[in-house]
């Protein structure tokens, strides 16, 4: 079974994608922060990451570039799911070297469908 962590301060949104991404056939792991997260990623790197960009702490953006400097940490294929929409944000992240971009709020299919183009399902 592949690995996603899920980030974002809101237990409501991680409740929401734990259960969107379970129903996909993923084991899920969730982090508050960013520095939970890089936390997480250190004791088992994950096959896949839903991550917010607003966090305390340590922010999303943070976190992917921590990440992907860490060994094995170009291994996960790392989807933002976030509020900022604008094109400035979405060119930071890809640049900080995230694979996709979702926007909240987010249904099952949007998931899918971006988890599909990335090759994880």
């Amino acid at each position: 079974m592949k690995q996603c962590l899920v980030v974002d301060d809101s237990s409501v949104i991680r409740k929401v994608a734990r259960r969107i991404l379970e129903d996909m056939n993923f084991d899920i792991t969730e982090a508050e922060d960013g520095q939970q997260a890089l936390d997480e990623c250190r004791k088992t790197m994950p096959d896949a990451i839903l991550l917010d960009w607003n966090m305390p702490v340590m922010d999303g953006l943070e976190f992917l570039t921590s990440l992907r400097g860490e060994d094995g940490g170009e291994k996960p294929i790392v989807v933002f799911c976030t509020t900022e929409n604008d094109v400035a944000h979405i060119a930071r992240a890809i640049r900080a070297g995230a694979n996709e971009y979702i926007m909240k709020p987010f249904d099952r299919e949007i998931v899918e469908a971006k988890f599909q183009e990335v090759g994880l399902i």
